[in-house]
């Protein structure tokens, strides 16, 4: 098992680490660390698990999440993927909260540097002009070196933190209970609802999966995911139903069986539960956005 407390070491000769990534899937495991972490999605497509929240995620995505808070970015691929095949492409660029300097952000200078890690701290996504903005600042971030690349961070970090083109992910009062051990079991629940979320899933299997009995895995899921399982299971459902009205162009009907659902009532109800619309008002805001 891969620990998930060294998942992104910073070597002690570098200020921050900044990586291009080009990959088959993004790393498939549920995962967290004490580094501050901006992610932009170059390439790709797939569910996006930060803390308690649960979303598709596409290209062009920039996020931003402080440190311990759980995260995954899990690719939609068809079959197994290709050698040698890149689908899905992104900049990744860790850093700790003493990169800037203890007594610098005590200062008054830095307050809304100080509101930004808090906020990162839940997770947030940089939307907007703003979004715009910061990915050019990240691609050309990979071809600086030195100081120099210090300082255009700094850049892009006052950029957020002056805009409020900004969502927080997590639910407010979100905390990671979750231990090394968590990890791995959570990673295998996540990928067998991801394998299976178009069928019946009973909370028996699962349970097994993570050698509990069905009472106590649900207690357990609860606590470490903020939500229960069967909401967690129609969260990915609908995700999933996004998808395939917005990228798919499927009918709403189409949509709500090719996702797991039963019927077209709990389909509507649940659609609006978790996005705040029905299947049709969000896709026309979709459109209406593009």
């Amino acid at each position: 098992m891969n620990t998930a407390l060294q998942k992104s070491p910073i070597p002690d000769t570098h200020a921050f680490v900044i990586k291009a990534l080009k990959q088959s899937v993004f790393d498939p495991n549920w995962h967290f660390h004490p580094e501050y972490q901006i992610f932009m999605v170059l390439k790709g497509s797939g569910t996006r698990f930060i803390g308690d929240h649960v979303h598709p995620f596409k290209k062009g995505e920039i996020t931003f999440t402080g440190p311990d808070l759980p995260h995954l970015w899990r690719s939609d691929i068809q079959g197994e993927p290709q050698k040698n095949s890149f689908q899905a492409e992104g900049i990744v660029v860790y850093f700790q909260e003493n990169f800037i300097g203890e007594n610098l952000l005590q200062k008054e200078e830095a307050i809304k540097l100080r509101h930004l890690f808090k906020k990162s701290l839940r997770g947030m996504d940089v939307t907007g002009k703003t979004a715009q903005i910061v990915q050019k600042m990240l691609v050309k971030l990979l071809k600086l070196n030195g100081f120099d690349r210090v300082l255009h961070l700094m850049k892009i970090l006052n950029c957020m933190a002056q805009s409020e083109e900004t969502e927080l992910l997590a639910s407010d009062g979100y905390t990671n209970t979750q231990k090394e051990g968590d990890t791995e079991r959570m990673n295998r629940v996540y990928a067998h609802v991801m394998r299976r979320f178009t069928e019946k899933i009973r909370i028996s299997e699962v349970a097994t999966l993570a050698h509990m009995t069905p009472t106590s895995f649900s207690r357990y899921f609860k606590i470490h995911a903020n939500k229960t399982f069967s909401e967690f299971v129609s969260e990915i459902r609908i995700g999933h139903a996004c998808k395939l009205l917005i990228d798919k162009k499927t009918n709403v009907s189409r949509a709500c069986y090719e996702s797991g659902f039963q019927t077209l009532s709990n389909f509507n109800r649940q659609f609006k539960k978790i996005t705040g619309r029905t299947p049709l008002e969000y896709k026309r805001a979709y459109l209406l956005n593009r």
